[in-house]
């Protein structure tokens, strides 16, 4: 990840409000609780586990977490939250763990912050070779949001209360399915910019990705609470199993 998109201690400083905002903090558990249920009481090892959002919760309903994230700065943020889940500084897109899984996640939306499909396949590599024999790999990604583009450019008011205002200005890059995003935080008089470029998949792009590192789509529902994947689903969260040995 370009240094212009990494989350710098100025910006992880923010992050835990930002997401509260968003109503991710309060999805936490939600999320946690589907989780717990897939790692069938082994563990689990996050890609991208920032402060612990997810982590945490997870790890309080007795579920053995571990993480990796490219961010010093939200490392220390985790640690200060816990000293239970062992985490390390690294690229989800090229790991190598001698500790096998019964869980690999990725949530939020952070698998497509790795810009190249090359990238991307790594991730899932990577994920897969750490897994245990009935290990799974969750991958949560958002359906591409591509509808209001004029001329390539859009721009939307994402959060509205009485102190904060989010507005997102996206530039997207068709060829290289990039969607480059700055986040003006409007709070009192201050004003915040957050930068991020993901490059969106569609879920039949991430099945044929998964399929070629040997996973194969065991399950994919709408939301966290298992609700279906339909025309209208704002995203996606998406379980793989490895193939038959």
């Amino acid at each position: 990840m370009s240094d212009i998109f990494a989350y710098d201690e100025s910006r992880a400083s923010t992050y835990e409000k930002f997401t509260s905002l968003l109503g991710k903090v309060a999805e936490a558990d939600e999320t946690a609780a589907l989780l717990e249920q897939l790692s069938r009481g082994g563990g689990a090892l996050e890609l991208g586990i920032g402060n612990g959002r997810v982590a945490v919760p997870l790890s309080e309903r007795g579920v053995r977490v571990e993480g990796i994230d490219n961010s010093e700065s939200m490392l220390k943020l985790l640690a200060k939250r816990t000293d239970v889940i062992k985490a390390w500084k690294g690229d989800i897109s090229d790991f190598s763990s001698e500790q096998r899984y019964d869980l690999v996640y990725c949530v939020y939306g952070t698998f497509t912050l790795l810009s190249t499909r090359e990238e991307q396949i790594a991730c899932l590599r990577s994920a897969a070779e750490a897994l245990t024999e009935k290990g799974v790999v969750v991958i949560e990604v958002r359906v591409p949001p591509l509808d209001g583009f004029v001329g390539g450019q859009k721009t939307t008011t994402m959060y509205v209360d009485h102190e904060n205002t989010f507005v997102n200005a996206v530039l997207h890059d068709p060829v290289n399915q990039n969607l480059t995003s700055t986040i003006l935080w409007f709070s009192g008089t201050s004003v915040r910019r957050l930068p991020q470029r993901v490059r969106y998949v569609y879920h039949q792009e991430l099945d044929t990705m998964a399929e070629c590192v040997g996973l194969e789509l065991a399950e994919r529902w709408g939301d966290w609470a298992r609700g279906a994947f339909t025309n209208e689903s704002k995203g996606h969260i998406s379980v793989y199993r490895r193939t038959s040995l």
